[in-house]
């Protein structure tokens, strides 16, 4: 009987831990429903160009997408997505958006799929909400 409880109360913590999300909410999908999503919600991309082998990427990962501020903001005014450049999709994306190191972070018109501002490298928080900022004041919003 202390198993059950234990175990009902370790899912209980989880899904609490779960519902506490406070970080950037990356959307899972392919490029076309990412796309679709941000034409739909007239948003730009947020994209983070990572690989699995990354240092710098680990730590925006850990440190930076978590952070609430981070999430309230771009959570708001963005779509996110994170693609890893070596899988799936990642390959032809490197190459469409002439990717030349990691992380590197896109913001992308939706409609047009060109590149609004585009970062290589860790950012902090308040840099990268500065950069972010940035993104949506070049396109008035």
């Amino acid at each position: 009987m202390l198993r059950k409880s234990s175990f009902v109360f370790l899912f209980v913590l989880g899904l609490a831990q779960v519902s506490l999300a406070q970080g950037i909410d990356f959307e899972h999908g392919n490029w076309s429903q990412i796309l679709a999503k941000a034409k739909a919600e007239n948003k730009l991309i947020f994209m983070d160009a990572y690989t699995t082998w990354c240092g710098p990427c680990k730590l925006l990962q850990k440190k930076v997408f978590p952070q609430k501020e981070v999430g309230d903001y771009f959570n708001a005014h963005f779509i996110s997505t994170k693609v890893d450049m070596e899988k799936g999709e990642g390959p032809t994306l490197a190459r469409k958006y002439r990717v030349s190191g990691y992380p590197t972070l896109f913001f992308i018109d939706p409609n047009s799929q060109k590149i609004v501002k585009s970062v290589l490298g860790y950012r902090d928080a308040q840099a990268l909400l500065d950069i972010a900022k940035k993104a949506n004041a070049k396109i008035g919003k």
